[in-house]
């Protein structure tokens, strides 16, 4: 007895070739950003009801995340000049960690920008005396992990290859 193997007469035209990846997709981001700004939001009335201080935001944690966003920017740069405009070819390890690296710091930004902006818009019209700061250094590490997120999609860009039909590498 042999196994025959249904052929797959009409192979779907939108599906990306196998091996290919597509670019992270704008609702996954979107999706993460909801989840961060939900939680975040959530963490200053927890701590009152809690009765626990909640966390201050030092000015060590937005410049962590410039820091991070610098380096994924300047990734994502020597990337593009090596690919695009040297036209040299990645080594495949080269090219995955790369990808890796920058959907993962796109999922992740997004989270933690929307995680900073809910804190952060917990606290507008707050009494309490350091509501300002908390507010004002939320929004600045909510910006500084948005940066982050929209240089890791840049990464994520360089690393297509030319000529490829999708554009993915």
């Amino acid at each position: 007895m042999s196994r025959e193997v249904p052929a797959d007469p009409d192979p779907d035209p939108q599906e990306p070739a196998r091996g290919a990846l597509e670019p992270t997709p704008p609702l996954s981001l979107l999706g993460w950003a909801v989840v961060g700004l939900v939680v975040g939001w959530a963490v200053r009335p927890l701590c009152e009801r809690l009765d626990v201080v909640p966390p201050l935001v030092t000015p060590a944690q937005p410049l962590a995340l410039v820091l991070l966003a610098a380096m994924i920017g300047y990734v994502a740069w020597a990337t593009h000049r090596a690919v695009h405009v040297r036209r040299e070819r990645l080594q495949s390890h080269q090219a995955v960690n790369r990808l890796v690296l920058a959907r993962a710091c796109a999922l992740a930004g997004s989270l933690v920008a929307g995680a900073y902006l809910g804190y952060a818009l917990s606290w507008i019209g707050h009494p309490a005396e350091q509501a300002d700061v908390r507010m004002i250094r939320s929004f600045l590490a909510a910006g500084a992990a948005a940066v982050a997120a929209g240089l890791a999609l840049l990464l994520e860009r360089a690393c297509r290859t030319p000529g490829s039909e999708d554009g993915a590498g």
